[in-house]
């Protein structure tokens, strides 16, 4: 697969959503929220951490995250147009750094913090950097990890159902049929596939802490209003069992990494930060 595909450079030129600026940010907090409570901490979320966003394009996210208080913190993208707008707005408190994610620029367990969020679908080889990242994340560091589901009905991008379930071929026809590309960029692995991918770390999963108690970590963009309320009730009274009968369709999953053994170290939840099982 990986042979077949080039890198998706500029990215920002041709994806909105990437300069959408209020949803960004949004996203950026409900990531903080997460390594809060995984870290334990309420305030002043990233001090004395070194942080790096990994396909940061054009900077809102790794700007959240030095406000959250990082001592230092990189974005890393091969998109140039989004890192020379994120290195003119943000550029006197984040370092952007224009590499490819399978050859970071950094020392071997020199970061405490990486993100890398909703990004595997669009790199041209997602192994090899996660195993840049394991490489790079310090022994006590922690990776958030955004990761669609090749089994969630409605495809994020172009708004389609069951369109990651097809195989490249008919997926380009959908999307030329649709109207929306001229072809399907996207691979997206399913929940066992994902498993692999992140094969050598320890991994918990706040996807459904994060839907059942939005409030808890400003994500109340997933489901917003009654439709929050009512989602969130349910997600935090229904048995174990059936949410792990759930979880294959899932339309996306966030998982926190580690090297180690850490655990999460945040208050108690209705629906508690689960282990992955590895792969």
């Amino acid at each position: 697969m990986s042979a077949e595909r080039v890198a998706q450079l500029e990215y920002s030129e041709f994806q909105a959503a990437m300069l959408d600026e209020e949803k960004r940010r949004r996203k950026a907090a409900k990531i903080v929220a997460v390594l809060g409570h995984f870290l334990g901490r309420d305030k002043d979320v990233l001090a004395g951490l070194t942080v790096a966003d990994i396909g940061c394009s054009a900077g809102f996210i790794a700007d959240e995250l030095a406000a959250a208080g990082a001592s230092r913190t990189f974005g890393v993208d091969i998109d140039v147009p989004g890192l020379r707008k994120a290195s003119q707005r943000f550029g006197e408190r984040v370092e952007f750094v224009c590499a490819d994610g399978t050859a970071l620029p950094f020392s071997d367990g020199s970061v405490d913090v990486l993100v890398f969020n909703h990004i595997y679908e669009h790199v041209v080889d997602p192994d090899a950097i996660m195993a840049e990242m394991r490489r790079v994340l310090s022994d006590d560091g922690v990776l958030y990890l955004g990761l669609g589901n090749r089994l969630g009905v409605m495809e994020p991008h172009y708004k389609l159902p069951f369109l990651s379930y097809l195989p490249p071929a008919l997926a380009d026809r959908y999307v030329r049929l649709s109207g929306r590309a001229d072809s399907y960029y996207e691979r997206y692995r399913t929940r066992r596939g994902l498993r692999r991918m992140v094969r050598g770390l320890r991994v918990w999963d706040y996807t459904f802490p994060v839907l059942a108690t939005p409030a808890a970590f400003a994500g109340n963009e997933l489901f917003p209003g009654v439709v929050g309320r009512v989602a969130g009730g349910v997600l935090s009274r229904l048995p174990r069992p059936v949410l792990r009968a759930l979880l294959p369709v899932v339309p996306t999953y966030l998982w926190v990494a580690t090297r180690g053994d850490r655990r999460p170290a945040g208050p108690s939840l209705p629906r508690p930060p689960e282990p992955v099982r590895p792969l």
